[in-house]
């Protein structure tokens, strides 16, 4: 199976929403069934690629335009390119979209502040809310929820492959999959 084009599928949200996690299910998933698939996860670019930039504004809108420039660079070779970043703000996304161009698929991943804390295995959240980390995104930095995202995942209310499904049929529909309904189907399968 492969893609008819490249598309990104730019994941934001909160830490702990289940970003990561649903990308590489999704690139799993992708990749079994023969489709070219890579994931770009913030957190791992911060450490190669971002490892220059800090948390500042600046930085931070400097690793997302980073980001999706590699994401566009992939997508144009027929990637499905799964980006797991936060992107907080309304003008990163704006500005992701504009540098992918076609084949940009904003999807929110969403769950309630409480539950990312509890799923925080690193204790960022509490390191936050003592004032450890300033600008931390949802405490004392912002989060713009998407306004009009093309998918919306509340991971809090579907379990993962329930999201997965939600994620490959819109691929599907929207033409970034293979057209022949069997292979969707198995993909969501």
């Amino acid at each position: 199976m492969s893609a008819i084009h490249g598309v990104v599928v730019w994941m934001t949200g909160l830490s702990g929403a289940g970003k990561s996690t649903l990308a590489t299910a999704l690139h799993q998933r992708l990749v079994a069934a023969g489709q070219r698939s890579i994931v770009l996860d913030g957190d791992v670019l911060r450490h190669g690629l971002n490892a220059d930039l800090g948390y500042t504004r600046a930085d931070r809108a400097e690793n997302l335009r980073r980001v999706a420039h590699v994401a566009a660079l992939l997508k144009q070779e027929g990637f499905v390119v799964i980006a797991a970043v936060i992107s907080p703000e309304h003008q990163h996304r704006r500005m992701a979209r504009e540098i992918v161009g076609d084949g940009f698929i904003e999807v929110f991943i969403n769950a309630p502040l409480p539950v990312c804390e509890a799923r925080d295995v690193k204790g960022l959240y509490a390191r936050a809310r003592r004032g450890e980390i300033p600008d931390f995104t949802g405490i004392s930095g912002p989060f713009e929820a998407p306004l009009s995202p093309d998918v919306a995942i509340e991971t809090d209310r579907l379990s993962l492959d329930e999201a997965l499904v939600k994620l490959i049929v819109h691929l599907a529909e929207a033409g970034h999959l293979h057209d022949r309904p069997t292979e969707v189907a198995h993909l969501a399968l």
